[in-house]
């Protein structure tokens, strides 16, 4: 008979983790020159937005509280990444593993439904100009920025709940941070329904959410279609940066997804660290220097901001 620790290891070991030697310092000052990056670019758009008095409009705030999700994001991972790296021991405990992933996967929550909540603010501003600021109110922002954070956190909440009560008979991760497939995987007992609530989670909080984005665009373009040049040029200045976002983090969760569900016993490790990195590394990085630099209300109050000072 099996003892209760062994049915709930008190840690989680990180198995992806190779011993570079001294290598292992490099590697470490170019992920905290990354992570300094990330935190530096997301914050100066925070103030950006939240200083500039011409910028408190729907379209910037939803960029703003995209920013706030990327810190969110990359405080949960970067600074127990960098540790490792340093680290010869890469070991978790069972706790912080499991916040890790509720972490994580709010975050990718957060960050869908944010995406989806801008296609539907940008659809309002050109198929319906005239109506934008009677349906895009203080209110209806404020709703739609909880039901953001809200419907995550309940979902992600319901499968970590049905995770955590697993007795598992293993404590081996192949992965670099904690996820929650690798950990629901490690149990010895059955796992359906484990499984339908994490096939509900990615319809309900990846799938649907993303239709919604793809027809939302389909139905901007129906509309650019049947106006002007100019006013499909300035359509395409305001979608553009949203739908490269799109784009980015379409991919991102692709690779997430297929990590999670398919083995990857036989695949290169380079190709797994690849990844699972890309995920959490590249939306980060990827908003601020997007909205930063291609949307000019944003980029003339960063040079008028930086001249005040």
């Amino acid at each position: 008979m099996k003892s209760n620790n062994s049915l709930n290891p008190l840690y989680f070991q990180f198995t992806l983790f190779a011993d570079f030697g001294p290598l292992r310092y490099l590697f470490f000052s170019l992920c905290l020159l990354l992570y300094i990056t990330i935190v530096s670019a997301n914050i100066v758009i925070i103030l950006t937005v939240c200083l500039e008095k011409s910028l408190h409009q729907p379209m910037y705030i939803f960029i703003c509280c995209l920013s706030f999700n990327s810190l969110y994001g990359s405080a949960c991972f970067f600074p127990r990444f960098l540790m490792d790296i340093l680290s010869d021991t890469h070991l978790i405990s069972r706790p912080l593993c499991f916040i890790q992933i509720y972490v994580i996967y709010t975050y990718a929550g957060y960050e869908l439904t944010l995406l989806g909540i801008m296609a539907y603010d940008r659809f309002v501003a050109i198929s319906q100009p005239l109506h934008y600021y009677s349906k895009m109110t203080f209110k209806m922002v404020t709703h739609l920025v909880i039901f953001a954070v809200l419907y995550p956190a309940f979902a992600v909440g319901f499968m970590l709940y049905l995770t955590v009560r697993l007795p598992l008979c293993g404590s081996k991760l192949n992965r670099l941070f904690c996820s929650n497939w690798p950990v629901v995987q490690l149990s010895c007992v059955d796992t359906t329904l484990n499984n339908i609530a994490s096939q509900s989670l990615v319809i309900t909080t990846i799938i649907i959410p993303l239709f919604f984005v793809l027809y939302t665009y389909l139905r901007i373009l129906l509309v650019c279609r049947r106006s002007s040049s100019e006013f499909r040029g300035k359509a395409l200045q305001t979608c553009l940066p949203h739908i490269v976002t799109f784009v980015n983090y379409c991919i991102s969760v692709f690779c997430d997804l297929l990590l999670s569900r398919y083995s990857i016993d036989e695949m290169n490790p380079f190709v797994i660290v690849v990844l699972s990195l890309e995920f959490l590394i590249i939306p980060p990085i990827n908003n601020p220097l997007v909205y930063g630099l291609n949307l000019p209300q944003i980029r003339r109050t960063k040079i008028h901001l930086k001249d005040s000072y």
